[in-house]
């Protein structure tokens, strides 16, 4: 399909300049991106959807409105979160109604590398110091603790996605360049953060323990005490790294691991383990 496209617009008069509050509604429109995710172009109607008001404004032309949301429902894949700083760029290159297949090329390229940064922004640095904040308040019996993870999470994430979409449109295709120039080292440093943040988590909240005592006259001897001199906290970190094993290298899911756990501790748990 993409071969049989047009390279160039009908109408080359430059587009009208997009105005705060249609940049603002595609903000919104962007957190319906997966709403038709698939597997053949993955978040190709979503990300339509959310350009479409846009394009609708620049492309007065009938037939160049046609050609524009027909190469835009091409294959697309990002991270969610992020989507805004592409569809500035690609708004941008509409405007001034560049070639085509340049802003195919543009769009494939501001796409790719939102993946590492945005998991190491989010899932791994975010949601741990969130949830870890969040789960002492809720652990000492305050109800504020999940409403205080929604608010942090989705504060920065909407933040994040007003900013991007204002600031990659303002600097078109060049705001490629200023994000990835350092790319990797921010993806490394914030990966970094959220592990010492997730063994943080481990020590400060890693409850598991055994309850074996070995009888030895008058001072029996509790498993626990020896293991927590030699190793405060070795239980928790021995099951992380556990469930990490699995996930990484024997393809378990996260559901599975969550019931592994769930087995595993009811088992634990029976009163008939103390006998052994």
């Amino acid at each position: 399909m993409a071969s049989n496209l047009a390279n160039n617009y009908k109408d080359k008069t430059l587009g009208a300049t997009l105005d705060k509050q249609t940049l603002n509604k595609m903000v919104w429109r962007s957190l319906f991106l997966q709403m038709s995710f698939n597997f053949e172009r993955m978040q190709a109607g979503g990300w339509l959807y959310g350009i479409l008001p846009g394009l609708e404004k620049i492309h007065t032309n009938k037939d160049d409105l046609a050609l524009s949301m027909q190469h835009n429902l091409e294959f697309f894949n990002t991270h969610p979160f992020l989507v805004t700083f592409v569809m500035g760029i690609v708004l941008s290159l509409e405007q001034s109604k560049a070639d085509v297949n340049t802003i195919r090329a543009v769009r494939v390229a501001a796409m790719g590398p939102l993946g590492g940064i945005g998991d190491a922004i989010f899932w791994l640095t975010l949601v741990p110091i969130t949830a870890g904040i969040a789960a002492n308040l809720s652990m000492s019996g305050n109800y504020f603790g999940p409403i205080l993870f929604l608010l942090i999470f989705n504060g920065v994430q909407f933040a994040i996605r007003w900013f991007l979409m204002h600031w990659s449109y303002k600097l078109g295709s060049s705001a490629i360049g200023v994000l990835t120039q350092n790319a990797k080292e921010f993806t490394h440093a914030a990966s970094l953060l959220g592990i010492f943040v997730v063994g943080a988590l481990i020590s400060n909240m890693g409850g598991t323990t055994i309850a074996f005592v070995i009888p030895n006259g008058d001072a029996p001897i509790v498993l626990q005490s020896v293991l927590d001199g030699i190793f405060p906290k070795l239980i928790p970190l021995a099951i992380t790294l556990t469930m990490y094993y699995l996930i990484a290298k024997k393809n378990f899911s996260v559901v599975m691991c969550i019931m592994s756990l769930l087995v595993f501790g009811l088992i634990g748990a029976l009163p008939f383990i103390g006998l052994f």
